[in-house]
Formats: structure tokens, sequence, C-alpha cells
């Protein structure tokens, strides 16, 4: 009896490993980590570099200047104002006003600072330092493309090593550079540190998603199956972009800086416990046939189309990130709370959008979907600008949530039929490609949103993004049916005639984890 209750953690484990439904949460769990990583940030930079840059700066200067100044009219605490009995003045912290007074005294405070324009403060502004607000928009651009730009350097790399390797140890190395990642983030105080803490989120990011992704492609070989699996994941990412800019927000003005940050930390040991025992990220598994060059992806014309609209859908949100925190301080005077919740019903469409769209795509056309999905993106940014507080985003924010939720959920699974429609049904470069056009769009994004904003302002930008997703949308059509290659209409024809959306996988649904004598059975089956 003591025997079977040591056995039973152990046959649960193996159940576990033999489950899609367990792979499908591990990638799940990742994605969410990595999304509210990658939205946390957002409310925190900007207010966060403003107080300790701009105003520590100020602070420490307007200390310096009372220093210096004599005591006879840096001492008294009133301000500067006219009298109509005695024509004198009295100074009010440190400052005296222009000198209005008339008769026998004019000359008494001839010798006392004055109030010049360049002194008072911006009319018609929330908060003092335009000129720096304003330069803050392409830093904290740059500092939040750096993941994306690291992701567009790492990602053609990791494809091939998924599929030379396998996909498990990949994804755990991916857990450990975003733990780091998350770390540094507590505790940096600087912008350079913030940046590089950036950077490195998006080398683990890099592995995380592409193997997340692929490993999913791979067990779901079926497409409607798929394409569920696909949802389901990109409800991860949807949850963990809905969650984190609320919780960092409302952690940064309650809490302090380090809080969201170590509590990501701590939910990311709890997912690399869960990698550990789920998918044995030690062992070696090759996928058996070889993919298809990453270059030779590349030049098919329909992977480059679905590419297109993954990249521009999310460049939209990705210029919002680091510019619509800083429009709001400068035209609505919001609180540091409110720079998160804005992003609040993004979010919520968001994941909305990916969890319903992840099935109904499949009965409606997955391109019709996407070409809805980039009008609506195209809309509802053009909208943003209107916006005159916090609940004129709800509408326009909401709509750009779920539009992008419907071309995520449709172009994800396009990839993966894609690859079986016309090349080799091994899904790590694909995937690679795809996290690539994600990247792309977080990349271009906020460094260009930010030079853009200062050149021209933040409402035109909003109308160059959304047009030119209105523009991009009709090439979705060309997904409506794509040919099969030569070589592949054989094995299509044999299955399912005059359907493409019904396709045989080149390989037969093996098990699920590898074990070291599933190539031999799969040898002797054939």
């Amino acid at each position: 009896m003591p025997r079977v209750v040591e056995c039973a953690p152990w046959r649960w484990l193996k159940e576990g490993r033999e489950s899609r439904k367990l792979v499908l949460v591990v990638v799940f769990v990742a994605l969410l980590l990595d999304n509210m990583l990658l939205t946390v940030v957002v409310p925190i930079v900007p207010t966060f570099l403003y107080a300790t840059e701009y105003e520590g700066a100020n602070s420490s200067a307007s200390q310096n200047w009372l220093m210096a100044a004599p005591t006879a009219f840096a001492a008294p605490p009133f301000s500067s104002m006219f009298s109509y009995f005695d024509n004198t003045t009295v100074t009010v912290s440190g400052y005296v006003a222009v000198n209005t007074t008339v008769g026998v005294n004019r000359t008494e405070n001839s010798s006392l600072p004055q109030l010049t324009g360049a002194s008072l403060p911006p009319k018609n502004s929330c908060v003092d330092g335009e000129a720096f607000l304003m330069e803050e928009n392409v830093r904290v651009g740059l500092l939040f493309a750096s993941k994306a730009l690291m992701q567009l350097i790492i990602n053609p790399f990791v494809g091939p090593l998924t599929n030379r390797i396998g996909y498990h140890i990949p994804m755990f190395a991916g857990f450990i550079i975003m733990f780091l990642s998350t770390v540094m983030f507590a505790f940096s105080g600087t912008y350079t540190l913030l940046l590089v803490a950036r950077a490195l989120q998006g080398i683990g990011s890099s592995f995380s998603s592409v193997a997340g992704l692929g490993m999913l492609a791979s067990v779901y070989t079926d497409d409607y199956e798929r394409g569920n699996a696909m949802g389901i994941a990109l409800g991860g990412l949807a949850l963990g972009v809905l969650v984190g800019a609320p919780f960092g927000s409302v952690m940064y003005e309650f809490v302090g800086k380090s809080a969201p940050f170590l509590i990501l930390a701590f939910l990311a040991l709890l997912d690399g416990a869960l990698q550990l025992c789920i998918l044995q990220p030690s062992k070696i598994s090759p996928e058996s046939t070889k993919g298809t060059p990453v270059f030779t992806l590349l030049r098919d014309p329909y992977i480059l189309v679905a590419a297109g609209a993954l990249c521009f859908a999310n460049m939209g949100v990705a210029m919002l990130e680091p510019t619509l925190p800083i429009w709001m301080m400068q035209t609505m005077c919001s609180p540091k709370w409110q720079l998160g919740m804005a992003f609040l019903p993004a979010s919520i469409s968001y994941l909305i959008g990916t969890n319903l769209f992840g099935v109904l795509a499949h009965k409606m056309g997955r391109w019709l979907c996407s070409l809805i999905g980039m009008v609506v993106v195209g809309i509802s940014l053009l909208c943003v600008p209107l916006a005159q507080n916090i609940y004129g985003l709800i509408g326009p924010n909401g709509g750009l949530g779920f539009a992008i939720g419907m071309v995520d959920s449709s172009m994800m699974p396009i990839m993966g039929y894609l690859v079986d429609l016309r090349h080799t049904s091994v899904y790590g470069s694909v995937y690679a490609i795809a996290d690539v056009a994600f990247c792309m769009g977080f990349a271009i994004g906020p460094s260009t949103g930010g030079v853009i904003v200062r050149a021209i302002g933040f409402p035109w930008l909003m109308v160059i993004i959304g047009v030119t997703n209105i523009a991009y949308a009709p090439l979705c059509w060309y997904l409506r049916s794509p040919p099969a290659k030569e070589e592949k209409i054989a094995i299509l024809n044999q299955e399912c005639p005059m359907q493409t959306k019904c396709y045989a996988t080149q390989k037969p649904l093996r098990e699920f984890p590898l074990t070291d004598g599933s190539d031999e059975e799969a040898e002797s089956e054939e």
C-alpha cells in the first residue's frame, strides 16, 4: 500500500508529460509572464524618469539657488504682493513679483529678483518641463523598442536551434533569462540599467515565444485544434497585457517601483518549476524531418503577407505604449494610476477577441477575420486623439484591442497552415518569422513614434499608423485560398480533394513528449 502511495505522484507526472493540455498550460503561463513584464513598465518608466531626472534635477537646482540667495529675500515665507497703503513689496517663498508699485518707493525693490516668462509655470499645462517630456518621448520609445530589437536579432537563430535540439531546452532557457531581467528591473535606478534589463528581456522572450508556439504547432497537428490551442495560448498573452499595465501603475503609485517586478519574479520561479516537471528541459529531442530554411520561407509571398498583417496591427498599440501616457500627462493632467488604466479596455477586449475568434475565425475564414480586424484597428487609432479624458479612451482602446485579437488569432494558425500546405511540417522557423513580424511592430513603433510625436504631434502619429492599417487590410484577401506547392498536391488530393483547408501532415501524430524509442516506433509503423 505505501508503494502505491509513493508511485502516485510519479504516475501523475508521467500522465502530465503525455498530456497535450498541460503543454498548452506551460505555454500559456510563459506568454502570460512575458507580456506582464512587457506592459508593466509602460506606466512606470515615463513617470519614474520624470521623477528621478527632471524633478530631481530641478529640486537640487532650487536648493542651490536658495543657498546662494541673500538672506533678506530668501527667509520670508510670504509671496510678493502690491499694497495700496505703503507701496512696498513682500517676498513669498523666494520669488518676488514684478515691481508694480507707483510713488516715491519705486526704487525700494529694484535690487530684488523678478519673475520672468521663463520662470513662470507654462500656461495650459498639467506638468512642468514640456521640453523634457517631448525629449522623453524619444528616450522612452527607444527603451521600449530595445526588447523587440533584441528579439529581431535572436529569432533567426532560435528557429533553426529548435529544429536541431527540440523545444524543451530553449523554452527553459527563456525562463532563466526572463527571471534575471525581472530582478534587474526591480533594482535598476537609471535609464541605462533599465535599457539593459529591457534588452535582456527581449532575448528571453525570443526563446520562450518561438519555442512555445512551435511546440503547440507540433503537438496540435489538426488545423481546427491548432486554431483553438493558439487562441488559448494567445489568451495568455492577452491576459498578460491586460494585467500588466494596470497592475504596474497601481503598485508603483501605492507600494513602490520594485514591488511589481519582485512579484513577477516570484511567479516566474513557479513557471520554471512547472516547466521542469512537464517538459524535461534536459532532454534533446530534434525533429525527425529537416525543416524548410528560414530564407526559403521568407521568399514565400503568402507568409510575408501574414507576417505583415501581424506587424502593422501590433505596431499601432506599440506606438501608443510610450506616447499615450506622456500625452495624457500633458493634456489630461492624469495621475500616475490612470496612465496604466488607460490600456485596460484594450487588454480586456484583446482577451475576448483572441478566445472568441480562435474558434470563430476557422468558420468565417481567417483571411476575412484578419482583414476586418485591420480595418477596425485603423479606425480605432484615428479616434484616440479625439478623447478629452480617460473615459474618452475606453471606446477607441477597446476597439483596438478587440481588432488586434482578431488579427493575431487568425494569423498565428495561418502561419502553421501555410507551412503544412506549402513547405515541410516543421514549425520552429515559421514561428520565428511570426515573432520577428510581431517584434518589428514593437521595434519600429516605439522608436519612430517618439520622433514623430516630437516633430508633428501625437494626433498626426495616430493618423499615420491608422491609415497604414486600413491601406494594408485588402492584402489579406490573398490568404483566402493559398495554392499548395507542386510536391504536396498529390498528398493533399489523397485525403481531401477539392478542399484546401483540409490537409495531411507529413508525419503521423506522435506521443508527446517524445520518448527515447519513439523514432524507432515511427519507423516500424511506416
